[in-house]
């Protein structure tokens, strides 16, 4: 049984990847029961309680304030979910195959929307979500637009939340909740990742991915572990 952090950091970098809470892809996630479900009987895990040892919410900050070794976002079926350092070459082998970001743009499998997004993060580091819209130019009502567009770039492995960041008004004062930061996956983990995926091909990736989904959930289906991996 999961009880803490420790126990959740140990089953992930066992795992591999994980969704961020709940299991109804019916792939594997630690935290088998979402945020709106009962733990088990006996589980002294809770969802928005603030405590940063049990809390599923508070770990995803945890993570990308204090590991390197750890992605996280909108990776799975346009769900949250997590990749460590050593499954994420296998990922990007598949879902990227070594084309850059204006080769995917130039045939046709990335929207304007996530153009402009991913342009403004690329050119300045690291932006949290609220500059990425005012420095992209982004309206109110291209809301819509704007979240499928972040979505399709974490799932395409384009972009990566990688830091928190609390607002802070015009007299330097933070206040409200944090803000996610992103950067271009590039910037998350460096070129190591990248030339590991190079090495690669797409087949060996998903025989590899497939085994480990098989290897903790042997009832997983086909066709959802292709969507898994495919970030389809």
């Amino acid at each position: 049984m999961i009880r803490n952090y420790s126990d959740f950091l140990e089953a992930l970098l066992s795992a591999g990847f994980s969704m961020t809470g709940g299991n109804s892809e019916g792939i594997y996630s630690i935290i088998t029961w979402n945020w709106n479900e009962e733990p088990p009987p006996g589980s002294p895990i809770r969802w928005h309680t603030g405590d940063p040892e049990t809390d599923p919410w508070e770990w995803i900050n945890r993570v990308l304030d204090e590991r390197d070794d750890i992605a996280y976002g909108k990776l799975f079926f346009k769900k949250s979910g997590y990749i460590t350092k050593e499954w994420f070459p296998y990922f990007l082998a598949v879902r990227r195959g070594g084309i850059s970001f204006g080769e995917a743009y130039d045939d046709g499998t990335i929207s304007h929307f996530a153009k402009r997004i991913y342009e403004v993060v690329a050119n300045n580091g690291q932006l949290p979500v609220e500059e990425i819209k005012r420095t992209a130019g982004f309206l109110r009502e291209d809301k819509p637009g704007f979240d499928r567009a972040m979505t399709e770039l974490q799932m395409k492995m384009f972009l990566s939340p990688c830091a928190r960041r609390m607002k802070v008004s015009k007299d330097g004062t933070e206040y409200g909740w944090s803000s996610t930061v992103f950067c271009t996956t590039e910037g998350l983990f460096g070129e190591e990742v990248f030339n590991k995926a190079a090495l690669i091909s797409s087949e060996e990736a998903k025989r590899k991915i497939t085994e480990q989904v098989l290897k903790i959930n042997s009832s997983a289906q086909e066709k959802k572990i292709t969507k898994f991996i495919l970030g389809a």
